[in-house]
């Protein structure tokens, strides 16, 4: 089995770079905070990085797809990890014991299915009482809606309410936090306080307007418990941004880009006022050509009509000679001749006598 997996936009693989790059890598270290010593579930947890990257302070980690293909990758790029294990399941129907796991974390994961409802109730099931779920999942109205965007992979996106009433159903606690991503990710307490820092944002158009940054978060990240003491984690912002600064290096390019692009849309507009004055000179070059055809047409014909008519002429001489020379050359004519010198006869063109 070829165990490398192709990046076909419905899981993440961590050689794919931007955006989504740090939104993925950004929700594990996020989720870092709750695992120390945990026993851990994560679940679609495709490529198997994001498990890898939790097994580093939990107890245990168990990464479950129900992809075999992502398992089988996972198996094989993460086998040196010793507290980590990776298993085929479906989100309908976990394959372990009520109360296995401390944590579940499950990122970008209900909008891909639509047991919903079961998947909540399995993932309820497989917690310990005090056991926290940490999961996240688009935010339809920005998600979708403002955008007029479709993901081909997703079956039902969540509204804010729908995704309150399917986590609230199972976990009566829950701390909300939104996820925007921009030239780094941040992860920020949906009712941020002053001890948990301050985000805001403010258009080029309008400096002095000063906004909540996540007012309408792009993703919505929920921690949720049934006991209040196991989220008990004071509501932080967590920013995420890459060291190697490639996604700043990458907007760059792209500015270069739109620079070289524009400068080189002036150069074709230069280029082509040229070819259009270059073709307007030789539109008019052709109809000088045109016309001074049409003048030598007018004046070959005048001259052929005029050698037509002397030729014409002449062949009317040559005619005339040549009846003359006939005429002249039968012995009538010089029988005659005599007396036509002497005035007793007229010559004719018949050569008859004339009195």
């Amino acid at each position: 089995m070829n165990d490398e997996l192709e990046f076909t936009g419905e899981r993440f693989i961590p050689g794919v770079k931007g955006e989504i790059w740090v939104e993925h890598w950004h929700r594990y270290h996020f989720a870092s905070r709750w695992v120390a010593g945990k026993r851990v579930l994560d679940m679609a947890c495709g490529e198997g990085y994001g498990s890898a990257l939790l097994a580093r302070g939990a107890e245990h980690v168990t990464g479950a797809d129900i992809s075999e293909q992502a398992i089988a990758h996972a198996r094989a790029a993460y086998a040196k990890v010793s507290n980590l294990e990776f298993a085929n399941a479906s989100c309908a129907k976990l394959p372990w014991p009520d109360a296995s796991f401390d944590v579940a974390v499950t990122f970008e994961t209900i909008e891909h299915i639509d047991t919903q409802e079961a998947f909540m109730d399995e993932l309820a099931r497989v917690l310990k009482p005090d056991g926290v779920l940490v999961m996240s999942c688009p935010n339809k109205s920005e998600y979708s809606d403002r955008r007029n965007f479709k993901n081909e992979f997703h079956v039902k996106e969540l509204y804010r309410a729908e995704l309150a009433k399917l986590v609230g159903d199972r976990f009566p606690e829950v701390s909300w936090y939104g996820q925007r991503p921009s030239f780094f990710s941040v992860i920020a307490p949906e009712n941020g306080t002053a001890h948990s820092g301050e985000l805001f944002e403010v258009s080029e158009a309008h400096p002095q307007e000063a906004s909540p940054a996540l007012g309408a978060p792009l993703y919505f990240v929920v921690i949720a418990s049934r006991r209040r003491v196991s989220i008990a984690l004071p509501p932080a912002v967590s920013v995420f941004s890459d060291l190697d600064d490639w996604v700043h290096k990458d907007y760059e390019k792209v500015m270069k880009w739109l620079e070289q692009s524009a400068a080189h849309g002036q150069a074709l507009t230069v280029q082509l006022a040229q070819r259009d004055a270059d073709a307007a000179q030789l539109r008019a070059a052709v109809e000088s050509l045109r016309a001074e055809r049409a003048w030598a047409q007018a004046t070959s014909d005048t001259a052929l009509a005029q050698r037509d008519a002397r030729i014409a002429e002449a062949q009317a001489a040559l005619a005339a000679r040549d009846a003359e020379v006939r005429r002249r050359g039968g012995l009538r004519w010089w029988l005659k001749l005599p007396f036509v010198r002497f005035g007793l006869m007229k010559d004719d063109a018949d050569g008859g006598p004339r009195t």
